[in-house]
């Protein structure tokens, strides 16, 4: 089956206009001091350009109001947007909202509640609300969710969730919540959670706090890009929220997971050519020691190394988006996993060879780099740490081998064979030099 990334010449056009727009428009935001109301409206004016170009929320199918771009197209347009932390805001497919998005789609696909529709994904489309993806709790390994201690009962009508969670992304601006929960635990893991909807003003439900971290340090509650700790106490929601069919959480949870990873490593591309274009720039003005940090093998080193670790993590996500549009996210688990834990390494890469180029100028606030690098730290954590997508990929791998007490390539063993397979031939060179 052959493949290519080539795309049509009416995208390459758009994806230039993104170039442009994004950084004419997009990246001067970065420097400004505004709160959440505040980027929302400063934000309108370039998110209706957007949609005039078709090209708003296109991860989802042209009959939901998205653009149904496959998920190479999808790759392209992030490595454009991840560059800075509005572009997928202001394109309507960031995180969490584009993914929680395509779980009430899919889940609607399932046969679940088509009023869903019009109460939740319309108007999250349309930008109207924010939502939230409440699966992480503390009190348990994010990597090992079927561990999950939040419990949503079934009492008549209404499903009724206690549990507790945290790093619910936007979680204290959010409009609503889908919470992962268990609901049958007398079943397997992965056939007994389950995803719900829940309103923020439902009683019951308390944002106890936005987490600090080493991206946000000194955090300001209802910031957007917080992360929230969510308490729910016997909080009520009707049968209908539940997202898909009961039970379906897991499958629910891969099949966003799936093209997240995709679109986390190519907007990570776009953040490491941020930081190796900073870096380049640095390196030819920066003078010291006789000439200048171009010229020194160590710096060239960092600028050759970092090129081509971005070139092969690009290749891999685009063969990784391709193979998922011919063969779905499943099929494609092994090429997914690869370039989650290999692209968050290149981004770490990238970015502290270019802070360190720049000195003490990277390691200020006075350049992106120190934020970008602290941001950088969380990608080997979230959608799964390196080390459990590393035992995918191995596993994989591991699979099409047999154990042998004496090693297939032992030589003295393929000796005897070779001699007895070619007995015949060495006769005759033997008879010949006699």
């Amino acid at each position: 089956m052959a493949w290519d990334f080539e795309t049509e010449p009416e995208f390459e056009e758009q994806l230039a206009w993104m170039r442009g727009f994004v950084r004419e428009q997009i990246y001067p935001l970065e420097t400004l001091e505004l709160s959440y109301d505040q980027v929302r409206q400063v934000i309108k004016p370039l998110q209706d350009e957007v949609k005039a170009r078709g090209l708003w929320a296109s991860h989802l199918p042209e009959e939901l109001g998205g653009g149904g771009f496959g998920q190479v197209k999808l790759g392209l347009m992030h490595e454009i947007l991840g560059e800075t932390p509005y572009g997928p805001v202001v394109f309507g497919n960031n995180a969490p909202d584009s993914g929680n998005a395509e779980l009430l789609a899919i889940g609607m696909e399932m046969g679940g509640n088509p009023e869903h529709r019009e109460r939740w994904l319309n108007p999250l489309l349309a930008g109207e609300m924010r939502s939230g993806f409440s699966m992480t709790e503390p009190h348990t390994a994010g990597s090992d969710p079927t561990l999950l201690q939040t419990r949503a009962v079934l009492d008549g009508e209404e499903w009724v969730i206690d549990g507790r969670k945290w790093y619910t992304t936007n979680g204290s601006v959010a409009d609503f919540f889908i919470v992962m929960a268990v609901t049958n635990p007398d079943v397997h893991p992965y056939q007994g959670s389950s995803m719900i909807v829940v309103p923020v003003d439902t009683p019951g439900v308390t944002v106890l706090r936005d987490v600090g971290s080493m991206d946000d340090p000194t955090v300001v509650y209802g910031k957007f890009g917080n992360h929230a700790e969510i308490l729910y106490d016997q909080v009520r929601v009707p049968k209908g929220n539940l997202v898909g069919v009961e039970g379906a959480g897991f499958q629910l949870a891969q099949a966003r997971l799936g093209p997240g990873r995709i679109h986390h490593c190519m907007r990570w591309l776009g953040q490491s050519r941020r930081a190796f274009e900073m870096m380049c720039e640095r390196a030819v003005s920066r003078y010291t020691h006789k000439s200048v940090l171009a010229e020194k093998q160590t710096v060239q080193n960092w600028i050759a190394d970092s090129m081509a670790e971005m070139h092969a993590a690009r290749l891999m996500t685009l063969q990784a988006a391709w193979k998922m549009d011919q063969v779905g996210a499943s099929a494609a688990r092994v090429e997914i996993a690869m370039i989650k834990y290999y692209g968050a390494q290149v981004l770490y890469n990238v970015i502290d060879r270019s802070l360190q180029v720049h000195g003490s100028l990277g390691y200020s606030s006075d350049m992106p780099l120190e934020a970008m690098y602290r941001a950088a730290r969380a990608a080997r954590i979230y959608d799964g740490p390196d080390e459990v997508h590393r035992q995918t990929v191995a596993r994989s791998a591991l699979k099409g081998y047999e154990a042998h007490e004496i090693p297939t390539d032992h030589i003295p063993t393929r000796t005897e064979a070779a001699k007895r397979q070619f007995a015949d031939a060495l006769e005759m060179l033997a008879a010949a030099e006699a």
